[in-house]
């Protein structure tokens, strides 16, 4: 059975930094483009960042390129998501998520999900 598992989230305020860990079982990360995707309450789910089998093979949105890193720990089987210089925009619940492709951009193509973790930028 695959689970995924995101930690990390919390209440920050602009400028502030988190990060998000995703532990997986059932997996190999390293077979998987890993993902991490964001829902503001009334607005579509996003492609935040994106990681390929390789660690060069990566993908940021626009909004957050130069602020966001994503990496991966192979031993660990646990995918992260470093955010810097957070905006009260950046303000949604964060999932992680799994394809065996590269790179869906919509949540469609990913079939495995954890249950998220919100992330809150106060102004």
């Amino acid at each position: 059975q695959v689970q995924l598992v995101e930690s990390g989230g919390g209440l920050v305020q602009a400028g502030g930094s988190l990060r998000l860990s995703c532990t997986v079982a059932g997996l190999t990360i390293s077979d998987y483009t890993m993902a991490w995707f964001r829902q503001a309450p009334g607005k579509e789910r996003e492609l935040v960042a994106a990681i390929g089998w390789t660690a060069s093979l990566t993908y940021f949105a626009d909004s957050v390129k130069g602020r966001f890193t994503i990496s991966r720990d192979n031993a660990k089987n646990t995918v992260y998501l470093q955010m810097n210089s957070l905006k009260p925009e950046d303000t949604a619940a964060y999932y992680c998520a799994a394809s065996p492709t590269w790179l869906g951009r919509h949540e469609s193509n990913y079939a495995y999900w954890g249950q998220g973790t919100q992330v809150t930028v106060s102004s």
